[in-house]
């Protein structure tokens, strides 16, 4: 009997324990460090927050410092967060930091948003990823603010957090301190660093799912997840200088092998290049004007290296390819090309053309070394005397050749010109030393 109750209990508990699973005390924290919000931010903080759901996590903590990034990158990530099982915490950190533009919307989707000292939040003007010939037009920019601001009102009702500062962040730009966003409550708390905010927010009050329940995070273990290799190396090839880079060098690779066939390797390495490079372009904001301009440059380049204009086709490439580096993406800095990474290239590549040109005009100007035009301003001798007519030799060979002046056999004779199989001479000129006696 004993042990038919025993036996009962044990499966009563172990029922309870498969219904409310106990939570594990471990917090996961992610690290998003100057960094554009990207696709790859995007997946990056799904798969992490799967799994912390997945093994029931105390709670999962952003640590963000970003300049801003790509509007539909910021909207999964913003939804990954609203519809989690499990309390996600923003922190703004470390000092110095800033949540920018897409960081604003991350943090204030999150249960608990908290910044170090120093640090700032704003700037939430959106930006498209995609490309375009031009500037979007203002009708589907009004469509976008207004889309942008209907989806930040439902965040701020959802989290409860005042709408006020959303809609001038979006409209107008605006970015305050961690002080000022502390007043105004659109954050919960600062905390010098990752102990100190563990320890303030422990014992909170916060909603999931539509229940409040409070956070037991004091003694956690701490997981810190980074970026897998491949999510590292996707994450670079879309920084904006990269992608950049990458363009220029699978284009430069490209004509290398078109002009010089038979190496393949630099063909190959173009490709490559431009397939990464495009890419990126599919997630950033491109500005399709820009990459045209580029192409022309570069084509503008090459005119002048193989049909010298003696520099008017460099400077015109040069203008257009800085010009177009300049206009490659839209939106704000944080997607510009720098210049200090668009002038050694053009100066690279206008060098380059430069360089080829003065090798076209040196063989150009340079005497020849075969065929007959390589014995004009040669120097040979008379083998009869001259009478308007005569043989010469020159270069080992017998020629007929014709002179308006008497020359006698044996004197040294130039030749001007070459008319069919004759050779036109004169008498070779007495230098001024063999005049001194």
């Amino acid at each position: 009997m004993k042990k038919t109750v025993c036996f009962l209990m044990l499966s009563f508990f172990i029922s309870i324990a498969s219904v409310y699973p106990s939570s594990k005390k471990i917090i996961k924290v992610l690290t998003i460090k100057d960094k554009i919000i990207n696709p790859v931010t995007a997946e990056y903080i799904k798969d992490n927050l799967d799994k912390a759901e997945k093994e029931n996590y105390s709670a999962l903590i952003i640590r963000i410092n970003t300049p801003g990034g790509l509007l539909r990158s910021t909207q999964e990530i913003v939804r990954y967060i609203l519809n989690s099982k499990i309390p996600v915490i923003t922190y703004v950190s470390p000092k110095g930091a800033r949540a920018a533009s897409a960081g604003t919307f991350i943090g204030c989707a999150s249960s608990i948003l908290a910044m170090a000292p120093s640090t700032h939040i704003g700037a939430a003007h959106p930006v498209l990823g995609g490309g375009a010939w031009g500037k979007v037009s203002e009708e589907m920019s009004k469509k976008i603010m207004n889309d942008t601001l209907a989806w930040a009102k439902n965040i701020s009702e959802e989290r409860d957090r005042p709408y006020k500062f959303l809609e001038n962040a979006v409209k107008n730009s605006i970015s305050i301190t961690e002080k000022e966003a502390l007043k105004q409550k659109i954050i919960d708390l600062t905390a010098e660093d990752l102990p100190d905010l563990i320890n303030k927010i422990d014992g909170k009050k916060i909603e999931i799912n539509g229940k409040e329940i409070p956070l037991e995070v004091k003694g956690s273990k701490i997981e810190f997840t980074g970026l897998t290799r491949r999510q590292g190396f996707l994450n670079a090839l879309l920084d904006p200088q990269i992608a950049y880079l990458l363009f220029i060098l699978g284009f430069l690779g490209l004509i290398f092998e078109v002009t010089h066939p038979g190496f393949g390797v630099p063909g190959t390495a173009g490709i490559i290049c431009l397939i990464i490079s495009l890419y990126a372009f599919s997630s950033l904001p491109v500005n399709y004007a820009g990459i045209a301009l580029i192409v022309i440059g570069i084509t503008f380049f090459i005119v002048e290296a193989f049909t010298p204009t003696f520099g008017l086709f460099t400077l015109a490439g040069l203008a257009a390819f800085i010009l177009g580096s300049t206009l490659l993406f839209r939106g704000p800095r944080i997607f510009k090309v720098e210049f200090k990474l668009i002038m050694p290239m053009a100066a690279a590549i206008a060098l380059w053309s430069l360089f080829i040109l003065s090798k076209v005009i040196q063989i150009r100007l340079k005497h020849p070394r075969t065929g007959k035009e390589s014995m004009l301003n040669e120097t040979g001798t008379a083998l009869t005397n001259f009478h308007k007519r005569g043989k010469i030799s020159i270069h080992g060979e017998i020629w007929n050749a014709e002179s308006a002046e008497d020359i006698k056999k044996g004197e040294e004779v130039e030749v001007t010109g070459i008319k069919g199989l004759t050779i036109k001479v004169i008498r070779k000129s007495i230098d001024s030393k063999e005049k001194v006696f």
